[in-house]
């Protein structure tokens, strides 16, 4: 049901084919980010519309809120959110270990505190895919244990060995809950932790390929403190060590430099929250980095955010009237922001495909990433 294909490669950089079950993702793709089963102020519609391939979700979250049993009971994250593409939900390990003052690790799993209304939860690998298969999504994480990118070693190689066990019981309870009649048809895909840290890195990857013949891996713990230096480390570590024939997938990383650096170090699928969040904080992705469109300077300039952006926002409005919009806290103006910046992303990674596919990423993303790093971030 599931499968991968390399179509072209320049370097690291790689052009292929992921098919599901409920169509194919052409990558590198960027995933926007629905963790309640919306991505923040977008429709469905829109989101086809800019040719989104695949949107992820989040179970942490949808666990808590409305409850993964009532979304098994509606059809599923597909039939309840009118999604009928791909969606890969998350397990919620980052969000749970996020709260590092209300949660307790023990071999078992995590008990912490709901952020929502502080009652106490326990999430177990087999708690965690139980959620997952309630859920329905195409392609499902393992439950992993994330510390900061920073750790020192014994910190980062008791996580990463932990979530190696842990990836075992995942599977385990995978293969119980998919032998019944009526399990949603998913892939599970394992992560690859083990901080900054070349040879935890490498011998996680290694030991999680020799126990499965897994569909796709994921590179997680990064973009978390660690300096963006070391996290390109990592991806490279990660790509020497990850089987090639397989979908690579770096969690929770979308800023566009970081996406053209992942994608020249063997990274075929990323998601982030950023281009929603800069939405909702009056922020513009461009080609030559992100500018505040609250900026005074904007009152009366008639151009769109970005021109010859084919976003249905630079399509039909101008600066002058985003502008007006954010000043008048308007939330017409959120969401056009926030439609604007995932289709950039989504465009820059179809563009970036093109150019693997034509030989000429390298000198493309170079000069790319040099306009962009060229001004200062707008404050």
């Amino acid at each position: 049901m599931f499968s991968f294909d390399l179509l072209a490669s320049q370097g690291r950089a790689r052009a292929g084919v992921f098919r599901t079950p409920r169509g194919v993702v052409e990558t590198p793709v960027f995933m926007p980010v629905g963790t309640l089963a919306t991505v923040k102020a977008l429709d469905p519609d829109e989101l086809r519309a800019m040719h989104a391939q695949i949107i992820l979700s989040n179970a942490y979250h949808l666990h808590l809120r409305p409850g993964d049993d009532l979304v098994r009971r509606r059809g599923g994250l597909h039939r309840f959110m009118a999604w009928n593409a791909p969606i890969l939900t998350d397990s919620g390990g980052f969000q749970v270990f996020s709260l590092a003052s209300l949660n307790k690790v023990d071999e078992d799993g995590v008990t912490f505190r709901s952020h929502i209304d502080g009652s106490s939860r326990h999430f177990t690998p087999e708690k965690v895919m139980q959620i997952e298969t309630n859920l329905g999504a195409d392609v499902i994480m393992q439950f992993d244990h994330v510390i900061p990118g920073q750790s020192e070693f014994d910190a980062a190689k008791d996580a990463s060995e932990r979530s190696i066990r842990w990836l075992q019981r995942c599977r385990a309870e995978f293969d119980r809950l998919h032998g019944e009649a009526d399990a949603p048809r998913q892939t599970l895909f394992p992560i690859v932790q083990g901080g900054i840290h070349t040879a935890l890195r490498q011998d996680a990857a290694r030991a999680i390929a020799g126990m499965h013949g897994w569909d796709g891996f994921a590179i997680g713990g990064l973009s978390v403190g660690e300096a963006k230096p070391d996290m390109y480390a990592m991806l490279e570590a990660c790509d020497e060590a990850i089987p090639a024939d397989r979908p690579r997938y770096l969690m929770g990383v979308g800023y566009p430099e970081d996406l053209l650096e992942g994608v020249a170090r063997g990274v075929d699928l990323f998601d982030c929250v950023a281009p929603t969040r800069m939405g909702r904080n009056a922020a513009a992705l461009t080609p030559d980095g992100r500018v505040n469109m609250r900026r005074a300077e904007f009152r009366e300039d008639d151009l769109p955010v970005v021109e010859g952006c084919a976003c249905a926002c630079c399509r039909r409005f101008s600066r002058a009237y985003l502008r007006h919009l954010i000043q008048a806290d308007e939330m017409l103006g959120a969401r056009l922001l926030s439609l604007h910046n995932v289709h950039f992303l989504i465009a820059l990674m179809r563009e970036a495909r093109q150019r693997i596919v034509a030989g000429t990423f390298d000198s493309w993303s170079r000069a790319w990433l040099a306009r962009y790093h060229s001004q200062p971030t707008s404050p």
